[in-house]
């Protein structure tokens, strides 16, 4: 290919400048063209197309639009501005807070002790290949179906309550905390790991005394990151599994109570509790590096 060399500087590609172009501020603009961004501009204008033509085909029986969003909007001031407690009290919302942070912290807790040792077997710099790539695929899989539809399966096999519930979001989480950990893990330096083993070092010396200090920062934020998910899915797993939690009042309220100003106290409630958990997951993390 040929090159060419500017003003000392190192050769630039004669492609590269075949798409260079000067704007009217005299500032040089790239301009890279390839099949890969031709088939961006093409999905994206498809999608926009098909968007277009849905809303203007769409059945919308005979529903007066301006009605509907003149009604949303004040459900939205009612939900968000006049929040009121009608049907609970204080002590229950803060117990099924409490219910609902149970579930995302056993599910985590049990998650990342398995997804410590999976990862083992997923991470490339220490496993053996073949089992690497079964372990991936299985772990795939996992991720690949919802963490909804695990609980329900544990559901059917264990009953509703809170152990098909803990069982459900584990087996998610083990599964995307496998392929974080082992990502952390391939980060690391290969060539401390060959000079272990070069001086003797056991697969388990390897794995405490260099791995885990070097990679616990970045497993540390995954864990955490992992919680806020297992947190936020315990609210739909809540009414879902018949556990309860804040998330089987929210459901009530907002399906049997049909009662908007406890729908949006219980929501502040949530809201509140998730900025606390992250404050104190950023502290934790902090602490950790």
């Amino acid at each position: 290919m040929s090159e060419l060399d500017i003003a000392g500087q190192p050769p630039v590609s004669l492609d590269i400048v075949k798409y260079m172009r000067k704007t009217r501020g005299g500032k040089i603009k790239t301009a890279t063209k390839s099949k890969s961004n031709r088939a961006i501009k093409i999905t994206l204008f498809v999608l926009l197309a098909l968007t277009i033509y849905g809303f203007l085909t769409f059945d919308y029986k005979n529903v007066d639009i301006a009605k509907a969003m003149a009604g949303t909007w004040n459900n939205v001031k009612v939900l968000f501005g006049q929040p009121k407690l009608t049907y609970g009290t204080w002590g229950g919302s803060l117990k099924a807070l409490f219910v609902t942070f149970s579930l995302g912290a056993l599910a985590t807790i049990f998650g990342a002790i398995i997804a410590f040792f999976g990862s083992l077997l997923c991470a490339k710099n220490i496993a053996n290949p073949y089992v690497a790539n079964i372990t991936k695929s299985f772990v795939a899989f996992i991720r690949a179906v919802p963490t909804i539809l695990w609980v329900l399966i544990f559901t059917v096999a264990a009953g509703l309550g809170s152990v098909a519930a803990v069982i459900g979001l584990t087996f998610h989480s083990a599964g995307y905390l496998i392929k974080a950990y082992a990502e952390s893990i391939e980060e690391m330096d290969e060539g401390t790991i060959e000079a272990l083993k070069a001086s003797g070092a056991s697969f388990w010396q390897i794995v405490f005394q260099a791995i885990l200090p070097s990679s616990i920062s970045r497993m540390t934020a995954w864990t955490f990151l992992r919680f806020e998910i297992n947190f936020t899915n315990a609210l739909a797993v809540g009414a879902a599994a018949g556990v309860g939690g804040i998330g089987f009042d929210l459901y009530m309220a907002g399906n049997h109570y049909f009662d908007l100003r406890e729908l949006g106290y219980i929501t502040y409630i949530v809201v509140a509790a998730v900025i606390l958990l992250e404050m104190i997951a950023t502290k934790i993390k902090a602490t950790v590096r």
